[in-house]
């Protein structure tokens, strides 16, 4: 069966010009800094990020990681939020690899932090507390529903970053879609932040690596980092091939990605038995719950979607998750509604 996938944008397949990119690479020793598709690839997401230098990374969890292991030692502290992936689905890899300790501050359903909660997060010079070193955010929020931050929010993040002399970061695995959302460039978002990462692999549709941006002299110290965990990769070209062409072809299409999501949410509207989320769809993420008289689970009604030909993700006992990314063509949205339809016809009619 072939499966419509809205499980994640990370299920995307690389292109017909991508695949021929990846079998033309010119490739080199990038560990010695001589691969020239790598080189290219850095230069194109410095330029688009604003930034002065970039570091190809195998995934964003490593270009995190190796941000966060840049900019503190062992012992430091650094703030984030409480559904920010880099605290729930990292596998603990800032505190088990650096020993750098998470304090998380809630974060609210349009994936802000509260800014006086975050000013009361950051530890006072006393020697009985770790010392709070950086501050991170996610843009687009995956787990509040794809949310965009906007750069008034970020700016005023940055500005009390710069009033403790801490350092921001900025985990924008999805920083394009908040780009496209806001109407914005992605540099425009990231200008205050001393560091930003973005994958290549989600709706970009590469099919490996993520990119971290900052200064010179960050990303010379962050190789070290990337080192240090295994992420020196050698001739990656034929992987940075392909993320060359995500950013020439796929990035300005993004847009579809958002009016499908918009076009699947209009449609999900009126299946009996679902509720959209608030203000659902952000970005290119549809959120939804189950009422509360259908008798079955979120995990339960996923095997019976799937049955039909159509991938979901499960993200609690009675909440979904749908992602729209470059595979999925507005028929396919509109089979989507169908097997919902059907599927909670069939639950209700038992």
């Amino acid at each position: 069966m072939n499966f419509i996938d809205l499980r994640s944008d990370t299920v995307t397949q690389p292109t017909s010009a991508m695949r021929q990119a990846m079998a033309q690479a010119i490739v080199g020793d990038d560990v010695y800094d001589e691969d020239p598709t790598i080189n290219r690839l850095q230069e194109m997401a410095a330029e688009l990020m604003g930034m002065e230098a970039a570091l190809f990374v195998p995934s964003g969890t490593m270009g995190n990681l190796v941000a966060v292991l840049t900019h503190c030692q062992r012992g430091d502290e650094v703030i984030l939020g409480d559904l920010s992936h880099t605290f729930l689905f990292e596998a603990g890899g800032i505190a088990a690899l650096g020993g750098v300790q998470p304090r998380t501050v809630q974060n609210l359903p349009d994936g802000t932090m509260r800014l006086e909660d975050i000013r009361r997060a950051i530890r006072p010079d006393d020697i009985h507390y770790p010392i709070t070193r950086l501050i991170v955010l996610e843009n687009t929020h995956n787990r509040c529903g794809g949310s965009p931050l906007d750069g008034e929010y970020i700016h005023s993040v940055a500005e009390i970053a710069r009033e403790h002399e801490l350092k921001l970061h900025i985990d924008g695995a999805r920083i394009f879609n908040a780009a496209v959302a806001l109407d914005v460039p992605a540099s425009e978002l990231v200008k205050d932040a001393d560091s930003v990462t973005f994958c290549l692999s989600k709706g970009l549709s590469a099919p490996v690596g993520s990119v971290l941006c900052g200064t010179k002299a960050f990303i010379q110290r962050a190789k070290r980092i990337r080192k240090q965990l295994g992420g020196g990769m050698r001739q990656a070209g034929v992987l940075a091939a392909a993320g060359i062409v995500a950013l020439e072809t796929i990035l300005p299409k993004l847009q579809d990605d958002h009016r499908r999501a918009q076009r699947l949410a209009d449609g999900l509207k009126y299946v009996e038995g679902v509720h959209l989320d608030l203000e659902t769809p952000k970005t290119n993420m549809v959120y939804l719950k189950i009422g509360d008289y259908i008798p079955l689970s979120a995990y339960d009604i996923v095997e019976m979607i799937a049955e039909k030909g159509v991938k979901i993700g499960a993200v609690g006992e009675r909440r979904f998750r749908l992602v729209l990314h470059h595979w999925i063509t507005d028929p396919d949205v509109d089979k989507v509604v169908n097997v919902f339809r059907e599927t909670f016809k069939e639950i209700l009619d038992r």
